[in-house]
């Protein structure tokens, strides 16, 4: 199954149109994203047993071509993870060696973005990072290795977006703000679960910039698994129902090469994972925006000038 947030609404997408989970049962099913990520189970038993009517005038194909409509299938996860250094060909190219053990640090929720919304790009040090993200669907803590996917609700797309010049400020290189931007988490285009994929375990991985390709992989090549990095992360943080865990990325990114490369102001930033679709976020730059005052809420927000 795949579980989109369209327009805010939890909604089932399929090749031949979708459904909206909360109208289509009547109200029996939550329209919210993250309650629909807790009640998983009960909403893929409920469309296989009663077959609902499909809105055709949306399907996975024309939300892959224009994904607009949709946000990131989660919206307030507790906890944001993220591992690096988790492919050999990457951690090679940045002239580190292979950790041994997973190398954890965190983004945080306000950077989370959808998988057409714009990247804004405070300076010309932004970089890519194409990532396969895990949504964790039962909570636990100690989960053995060996029954771990039966935790995880299903797998998304995601671009680990790192401001570069703030990573590596200062004495010792921190991770958490640099990577923690406006839009530095875009996900989706859906949550997919285990059962579609044909082997959740090695699927193709790639990034591409104005359609000039940057990363090329396979998750099977990352040194550690999801299974063991849901293990780890579980002997000390409870792991929680819509957690996300941003395993790695693949070789390619833009600090590494010669010289460097990084995102530009109307770029678009191209990430796909196989079976689980693809990303398009444009880039625009940050002097480009204003910051305004909502007077009906206690947020600011950002807005084009």
């Amino acid at each position: 199954m795949k579980l989109a947030n369209l327009r805010g609404r939890a909604t089932i997408v399929t090749e031949t149109g979708v459904v909206d989970v909360h109208a289509a049962s009547g109200g029996q099913l939550p329209h919210n994203p993250d309650r629909a990520v807790l009640m998983l189970s009960e909403i893929s038993d409920w469309y296989r047993r009663s077959h609902p009517r499909l809105d055709r005038r949306l399907t996975t194909g024309s939300l892959l071509a224009d994904p607009t409509p949709l946000g990131p299938p989660v919206l307030n996860p507790s906890q944001i993870f993220a591992i690096g250094l988790n492919y050999s060909a990457h951690a090679a190219e940045t002239g580190r060696a292979l950790p041994t053990e997973p190398l954890v640090f965190t983004k945080y929720a306000s950077a989370l973005a959808g998988p057409g919304d714009a990247i804004v790009l405070p300076t010309d040090t932004c970089d890519w990072e194409v990532e396969l993200v895990v949504v964790m669907g039962r909570a636990g803590r100690a989960i053995p290795a060996d029954g771990a996917l039966k935790f995880v609700a299903g797998y998304c797309v995601g671009q680990d977006i790192s401001e570069r010049h703030g990573q590596m400020a200062g004495e010792r290189p921190q991770f958490g703000l640099a990577k923690s931007h406006r839009a530095f988490a875009p996900i989706g285009p859906w949550l997919t679960t285990l059962d579609e994929l044909p082997d959740p375990t090695d699927l193709a991985i790639s990034a591409a910039i104005d359609g000039d390709e940057m990363q090329r992989g396979r998750t099977s090549d990352m040194i550690f698994d999801v299974a063991f990095l849901v293990s780890y992360l579980s002997r000390v943080c409870e792991l929680r129902p819509g957690d996300l865990i941003f395993t790695g990325t693949p070789a390619g990114v833009g600090q590494s090469r010669n010289p460097p490369r990084y995102l530009a102001a109307g770029n678009v930033l191209s990430s796909q994972i196989e079976a689980l679709g693809t990303l398009r976020n444009p880039c625009i730059s940050a002097s480009g925006m204003s910051v305004a005052n909502d007077a009906d809420a206690d947020v600011v927000a950002w807005q084009p000038s």
